[in-house]
């Protein structure tokens, strides 16, 4: 049988932050890019709006961008190792050190550089890379850490139900000594790391008066590098565990009827799986509203490569899928969802992958989703397009849709966090009538 070649992208970015705007749509990008690779350009945009918390510098990543080949993950990867160890080398320099913020910034901006440098290199297992460039930004967040004005602790929770531990991050918002206050519980999705929502949730949370926790379970980044555990669609069973760690220890500074449930990108599915299964949250926010991960992923396959999976052709499909792959047929973002697909899903066979997939659909559980729901849409979502408006008409009146247009359209607003977070908020603080 003679295959077909495609060049097209197959998985479209389905975390944190992978819009591959032009792919799906006909609009114009509505922001500058920086590159021709709009994968590559989305990296850079991530990185330039931690700047905004001390999490990355504007011109450091706008020189290694300059040096980046377009097109060329290991070139990416390379850059921002680069910066990464030079923004290290200034953390470690004595005389940078005067002070917590200094401290803070620079160690938190060499975390990010070397999250950036890891983001491409998850094809090959074995590579000691994936799990070197993990410790490497794991102690220069842990410095940075430890240099907020309540330093961030991290914990690990062991789930009451399958063989695997929770980890995560617990930050005090500065006055709940004094009274009990309002919490966030926020879980990324496919890629991103909870490092990546201290910058996204946690500080503009924290400088509100938010008390927050990050948790990465099953499949997310330190969890599926530790555990060798990939993703599980019961996402009850990380999230309940996180709760019962809330109310058993942090009791005396947390509000009861004010924890907040955030799930970002894939993480719109798996928050709202635990949100089905858990009444002791009291909202929940979905940015954006996944409905059906496998509809999602088949979608981004041509009739002619995805009828091989459906028609059972299991063995076909994946060797079509490796040999486009191997040879280096695949753009940007397919070869990297191909690559983290596999990964985070824990399996080699990309039709177990998309086997897998069948079990995050939300159409099983939406009915029992009782508290109210924020369901973030993009303009230029292109990847779970379309299902946020299909999860607000499941929830019907305790759903909310906002859909983000222009520069804040990309998916999970990236770039545009203040318009994320007023909007957010003003939902919140309306909801549970603050």
């Amino acid at each position: 049988m003679k295959f077909p070649v495609y060049t097209g992208p197959l998985l479209v970015a389905l975390a944190y932050c992978h819009p591959v705007v032009g792919a799906n749509t006909t609009d114009t990008p509505p922001t500058l890019q920086l590159s021709t690779t709009s994968e590559f350009n989305f990296q850079f945009l991530i990185a330039l709006t931690d700047a905004t918390t001390g999490g990355a510098d504007i011109a450091p990543v706008l020189g290694a961008a300059k040096d980046i080949k377009a097109g060329d993950m290991a070139s990416f990867a390379h850059q921002f190792y680069k910066l990464a160890n030079a923004t290290k080398a200034q953390a470690e320099d004595p005389s940078n050190a005067f002070g917590p913020i200094n401290v803070r910034d620079t160690w938190f901006s060499a975390a990010q550089y070397f999250r950036r440098a890891d983001f491409y290199g998850h094809r090959n297992w074995s590579n000691p890379l994936i799990n070197k460039l993990w410790e490497e930004q794991t102690a220069a967040f842990n410095k940075g850490l430890a240099a907020l004005s309540s330093p961030g602790k991290r914990v690990q929770i062991p789930a009451k139900e399958g063989n695997f531990t929770i980890e995560a991050i617990w930050y005090s918002a500065p006055d709940s000594d004094d009274r009990k206050l309002p919490t966030l519980i926020i879980g990324n999705g496919f890629d991103a790391a909870q490092e990546d929502s201290y910058h996204q949730f946690v500080a503009p949370a924290l400088a509100r008066g938010w008390n927050c926790i990050t948790y990465e379970g099953p499949g997310q980044p330190t969890v599926r590098r530790n555990q060798n555990i990939g993703f599980i669609p019961q996402w009850e069973k990380v999230v309940t565990p996180v709760v019962d760690w809330v109310f058993s220890e942090k009791a005396d500074v947390v509000d009861a009827n004010s924890l907040v449930l955030i799930g970002n990108s894939f993480g719109g599915y798996l928050a709202a799986r635990a949100a089905a299964f858990e009444p002791r949250i009291s909202a929940t926010v979905l940015l954006g509203g996944v409905w059906d991960a496998y509809a999602a992923f088949s979608s981004q396959f041509p009739s002619e490569i995805i009828g091989l999976y459906e028609a059972g052709n299991h063995t076909a499909f994946d060797r079509l899928i490796h040999q486009l792959r191997d040879n280096g047929k695949l753009p940007v973002t397919a070869a990297w969802g191909v690559d983290q697909g596999l990964w985070s899903f824990y399996t080699h066979s990309p039709s177990d992958f998309l086997t897998l997939s069948k079990g995050f659909r939300l159409k099983e559980v939406v009915d029992k989703m009782s508290a109210p729901v924020f369901v973030g849409d993009a303009e230029f979502e292109n990847f779970f397009q379309g299902q946020p408006q299909l999860v607000k008409d499941a929830l019907g009146d305790k759903g909310t849709l906002h859909r983000f247009n222009g520069v804040a359209g990309y998916h999970c607003q990236t770039g545009a966090g203040q318009e994320l977070m007023r909007t957010m908020f003003a939902w919140i603080n309306k909801t549970l009538n603050q």
